[in-house]
């Protein structure tokens, strides 16, 4: 007679935290300590999986460990991120409930990674077939794709997501996938332009370079050399670990099973080109300039090449990054940008180019993947959104990305935690209430539609007058001084006044996760993201096949005098569809 192990049986520690005796903070730690140490790197909280990043492959992840958790109850085996992947199939499959899976953690937590072993195991131990192999191949070669225009190197992580994303899978009644749909949030679109010390730009321009054919790169007008390039900055341009070139190949094969024509493939490389050939573009002092006729452009050979790989006029692109045309009920007033204002204007143009190139990409993934209309599916959704972040320098995307994870700590609390107690008091079971850090008060200083800081944000941005970062900050200020978790200098409450950790020109939030310092330079640009409309007009006129699709507001017969919104109320709106969709889900 064969007996049956337990889990309990050869553990190492305690599997599932709610055992643990006593419990501390301490005896927490030192008990993910101790797993981690004999390279347990999962550790369950009830139906919440701990999962620390090891920082190398493990031999947990193989086709054998697949069918080990295979249709196995949760707590049955050690645990596993398959256990939870199994979990949520089972429920889909079995009780017809809408999942979710929920990844969370600071960046360089193995965020990205997870979301992909979820995927792969889902894609293991669902149906075979030859329909849904392909269902299967395309949904899982979105991940490369993505990554390659939408990951980059930072100081936390080799391969840290600029981006959110959440999947839905789409299932039918035997639980076989039938498709997908990805949603994108906003791309860290700055990166472009600038990235800080010992970090990178994106994966793609990289991967480019190093893994292009001679002839691809001929065409593009490339070279194969980083250092030519001003948005490629030097000091970490090859990174330990990351075979560029190889990635290249594998980025090229999976367009190609995700659906991309070799056309598409061609129109999509020309743009990543020309964002390099825009960096190159230098413009002269005005004092250098003898008169309107003389060009303010230094070298053009760049910007006739970028022309040449969009199909636009030179004349047209060089009027637009000289001139700014604002046009006032009846009349269109031409003003002449100085240095400053031409090189902001470049390399607004590059971010939009970029970023519009990327919500294009997936757009176009979608279209591929996206399942056949039909009355009902199961859907189970799986989220992987950048990480809480600390950096030396933060900035509004640091505050926009920390805004998102306390939206996401905040819908944690709710399901766990709430749920968990409310369900003792339906069911009569005697209990001692626990205190937890409810974070709503934060998600209301960021958020609040009077007096939260995004709302000032905007105010600042949308009012006539001089609108600086500084006056933002003033606003800040005087509004949010009382506020527990918001410190300033300069603030009404005088507690600060001798903080020399706090310097004049920032604020600091107190999140769940800590507090984060972050400079109020800068946020009043990228929140108003303008893109001046003669540099739209001039890319919707160019004959490459992309343009008109990016750039739909510079159709001249469609002048639309209203301000776009801003960046953060964008981010806020979809953030809250977010939230609305994941309460809709088992989680």
């Amino acid at each position: 007679m064969e007996v049956k192990t337990s889990l309990l049986d050869n553990m190492i520690g305690v599997g599932d935290m709610v055992l643990l005796e006593p419990l501390s903070e301490d005896s927490f730690i030192a008990n993910l300590r101790n797993r981690f140490d004999h390279n347990e790197i999962y550790t369950y909280i009830g139906s919440v999986v701990i999962s620390m990043n090891p920082y190398r492959s493990l031999p947990i992840f193989t086709p054998e460990k697949v069918e080990e958790y295979r249709n196995r109850n949760f707590y049955e085996l050690s645990p596993h991120i398959y256990a939870l992947a199994d979990e949520a199939y089972r429920s889909l499959r079995d009780q017809d409930k809408d999942q979710c899976i929920l990844i969370t953690g600071e960046s360089g937590a193995g965020k990205t990674e997870a979301s992909k072993l979820v995927m792969s195991y889902v894609a293991a131990v669902c149906g075979k077939g030859q329909e849904v192999n392909k269902v299967k191949e395309q949904l899982l070669q979105s991940n490369p794709v993505l990554e390659a225009f939408g990951n980059a190197k930072t100081v936390r992580n080799d391969n840290s997501s600029r981006f959110g994303k959440y999947m839905d899978i789409e299932f039918d009644f035997k639980g076989d996938p039938l498709g997908g749909v990805i949603s994108n949030y906003l791309l860290e679109k700055s990166r472009v332009v600038k990235q800080p010390r010992g970090e990178r730009n994106f994966h793609i321009f990289y991967q480019l370079l190093s893994g292009a054919s001679d002839d691809t790169l001929k065409k593009l007008k490339l070279d194969r050399d980083f250092s030519k390039y001003n948005y490629l900055s030097l000091d970490s341009a090859a990174v330990n670990g990351l075979d560029d070139a190889a990635n290249f190949r594998t980025v090229r094969n999976a367009m190609q099973i995700v659906g991309f024509m070799e056309d598409e493939v061609q129109s999509v490389l020309e743009l990543v080109a020309a964002v390099l050939k825009l960096g190159n573009i230098e413009f002269k002092p005005e004092s250098r300039c003898n008169g309107n006729d003389e060009s303010r452009i230094k070298d053009k050979n760049d910007l006739k090449e970028m022309c040449e790989l969009l199909g636009t006029e030179q004349t047209v692109l060089e009027r637009a990054f000289s001139y700014r045309t604002v046009e006032a009920k009846q009349e269109k007033v031409c003003t002449t940008l100085n240095v400053a204002q031409a090189y902001y204007a470049r390399d607004a143009l590059a971010k939009n180019l970029y970023s519009r190139l990327f919500s294009w990409l997936v757009t176009r993934i979608n279209e591929s993947i996206k399942a056949a209309p039909k009355s009902r599916h199961k859907v189970m959704g799986v989220l992987d959104i950048y990480g809480f972040e600390i950096f030396e320098e933060n900035s509004f995307e640091q505050f926009i990305i920390n805004y998102c994870n306390e939206k996401l700590q905040q819908i944690f609390i709710e399901l766990t935690l709430r749920e968990e107690q409310e369900e003792y008091v339906r069911e009569g079971i005697e209990w001692t209430n626990i205190e937890y850090f409810n974070n709503a008060i934060i998600c209301d200083l960021i958020e609040n539609h009077q007096n939260g800081i995004l709302a000032m944000l905007d105010e600042e941005c949308l009012r006539p007058g001089t609108v600086t970062d500084e006056t933002f900050l003033d606003k800040l200020n005087t509004i949010c001084a009382e506020h527990l978790h918001f410190e300033s200098r300069l603030s009404k409450s005088s507690k600060f006044l001798t903080d020399h950790s706090l310097p004049h020109n920032c604020f600091r939030i107190q999140h769940y996760a800590g507090k984060v310092l972050y400079r109020a330079e800068g946020f009043v640009d990228k929140n108003n993201d303008l893109l001046y409309r003669d540099l739209s007009q001039a890319m919707y006129k160019a004959n490459h096949s992309l343009m008109k699709q990016l750039f739909p507001e510079g159709n001249p017969a469609k002048v639309n005098l209203k301000r776009p919104p801003t960046a953060g109320f964008q981010f806020r709106h979809s953030v809250g569809t977010l939230m609305r969709n994941l309460q809709t889900k088992n989680p």
